[in-house]
C-alpha cells in the first residue's frame, strides 16, 4: 500500500484509492474486528486522572436511537469500573471514534470539563458541546454550543485543554471559509482551524479565533502545554500546493500573536486526509517530542523526533512495522514514553518505547494485546508515571503500568 500511495501522479487514480482504503483502516481499525451487526463499534473514549489518583473516563453510549456521552471512574488504578452514567438529560448525536472522541480535562478546583462534537443531520457537520461539573462530577450544567458561528457545516474533531491558570482552550476544525470562498468561486484547501477560551470555568467561551487557514479535514488536533504553560495546538496542515505535513501554533487567550511554525518535513502530496493526527508533548527543558504519520517516500508510517537545543527538529525515527499506526506521546520529566497500534492478521498490538534519559537511547517491548475491535491507545501522566490507557470490546478500558521506574 505504501509504494501505491508514493506512485507518480500517472497512478494519482490509485493513491487517492489507497489514501480512503487508510481512512477506513484509521477509523475502523482493521474492518474485520471493529464491524458488528453491520455496524462500526465506537469505542473512542478518554481517560484522565484527578489530584486524588482516581481514574475518570467519557464515551458514548447508544440506547436504540438514543446517544449519550457517559462518566465512568476507578479507584484502584482501574482494575474496576463504576457503570457508565449519563452526564446529558436528553440526548444528542455523539461523535465516538478514533480521531473524534469525547474529551475529558479537569479544572484547578477540581471541576470536570467535557467536550465533544455533536455530529447534525447534513454529512460532515456538526456542533462542538460542552459540559462542566462544578462538584467533582456529582451532577453536571447542562450542555452549551462552543462556537458563535451556527452554520450547518463541519465544526468537529474537538480538542480540550487548560492551562494553569485555569483557562479552558478548544480547538475544532471548522468548513466555514471553504463555504465562503466557495460561494464566491474560490479555491480553499482543505479547512480550517479555531479555537476558543474560556477564563470563568466553562460557563461562557469567547472567540471563535482562527489558527490557520488550509488544515487537513479529519485528523485529530494536538494539544500541550509548553514549560511556560501556554498551550500549543500540533495539525496536519495543507502547505501549497498540496503537501499534507504538520504544523503548529502556541495559542492565546485573545488570538494575539498566533504563529504558524512548520513541524514535519516530508512532502507528502496527497488530495486525501488519512484521518491520523498527530501528538505532541514538552519536556521540562522545552524540548519538543512529536509522532505522527507520513508517507516518507516509500517507508511511510508513524515517527517520531524531538527538537535540539536550538529548537530545530531531530531526524525522525520510524515507529514499528508498516502496520504501525495512531502512536501517542508523554513526558515525565526525564522520561519519554511512546506507544502504537498495530494489527499482525489475526490481533492488534500496543507496542512503546520508554527513554529514562530524554530520548538519547530507548528500550521497547509489547503493552498490551486483543482479538477484537479496540480504540486507539493513549498515553497519561500521573502522579506517580506514565500509563497506558486503552479501550477494547472485549477486555474494557484498561490502565497498563507498563513502564517502569522514572
Amino acid at each position: 500500500m505504501f509504494k501505491v500511495l508514493h506512485r507518480s501522479i500517472a497512478a494519482c487514480c490509485l493513491l487517492i484509492a489507497s489514501a480512503l482504503s487508510l481512512d477506513v483502516r484509521a477509523q475502523a481499525g482493521h474492518a474485520q474486528h471493529n464491524m458488528a451487526a453491520g455496524k462500526r463499534v465506537e469505542l473512542g473514549t478518554t481517560v484522565a486522572v484527578d489530584a486524588d489518583g482516581r481514574y475518570w473516563a467519557v464515551s458514548k453510549e447508544s440506547a436504540g436511537d438514543a446517544q449519550y456521552v457517559v462518566l465512568q471512574s476507578s479507584d484502584d488504578g482501574g482494575k474496576s469500573w463504576t457503570s457508565p452514567r449519563r452526564i446529558q438529560k436528553e440526548p444528542e448525536a455523539i461523535s465516538a471514534d478514533g480521531e473524534n472522541r469525547p474529551k475529558l480535562a479537569f479544572g484547578t478546583h477540581g471541576q470536570l470539563y467535557i467536550s465533544y462534537t455533536k455530529p447534525l443531520a447534513k454529512p460532515y457537520t456538526g456542533e462542538i458541546r460542552f459540559v462542566r461539573s462544578d462538584d467533582g462530577g456529582k451532577t453536571f450544567l447542562p450542555p452549551l454550543t462552543v462556537h458563535a458561528n451556527r452554520d450547518e457545516i463541519t465544526h468537529r474533531f474537538d480538542s480540550l485543554i487548560v492551562d494553569r491558570s485555569g483557562r479552558i482552550y478548544i480547538a475544532w476544525i471548522d468548513k466555514r471559509d471553504g463555504v465562503a470562498a466557495a460561494a464566491r468561486k474560490e479555491k480553499y484547501s482543505g479547512a480550517a482551524l479555531y479555537y476558543a477560551v474560556s477564563e470563568d470555568g466553562g460557563a461562557s467561551f469567547k472567540g471563535d479565533f482562527k489558527i490557520a487557514d488550509h488544515s487537513c479535514e479529519c485528523c485529530r488536533i494536538a494539544l500541550a502545554l509548553r514549560p511556560d504553560g501556554q498551550p500549543v495546538a500540533m495539525w496536519r496542515h495543507v502547505f501549497a500546493p498540496n503537501v499534507r505535513d504538520h504544523a503548529m501554533a502556541a495559542l492565546t487567550p485573545d488570538e494575539k500573536a498566533l504563529h504558524l511554525e512548520r513541524a514535519s518535513f516530508d512532502q507528502w502530496r496527497i488530495d486525501a486526509c488519512p484521518h491520523h493526527g498527530p501528538s505532541l508533548a514538552f519536556g521540562d527543558d522545552g524540548t519538543r517530542h512529536q509522532v505522527w504519520f507520513s508517507m516518507k517516500g516509500e517507508d511511510g508510517g508513524i515517527f517520531y523526533a524531538n527538537t535540539n537545543p536550538a529548537g530545530k527538529l531531530n531526524t525522525p525515527v520510524k515507529l514499528g512495522s508498516a502496520n504501525a499506526e495512531h502512536a501517542d506521546v508523554a513526558v515525565d520529566g526525564r522520561q519519554v514514553v511512546l506507544a502504537w497500534k498495530q494489527f499482525d492478521g489475526k490481533a492488534t498490538a500496543i507496542f512503546g518505547k520508554i527513554s529514562n534519559d530524554g530520548g538519547a537511547t530507548w528500550r521497547d517491548g509489547e503493552l498490551a494485546r486483543t482479538e477484537g475491535a479496540s480504540d486507539q491507545p493513549r498515553l497519561l501522566k500521573t502522579a506517580s508515571d506514565i500509563v497506558l490507557t486503552w479501550r477494547t470490546q472485549a477486555e474494557g478500558i484498561r490502565i497498563v503500568h507498563a513502564f517502569g521506574e522514572k
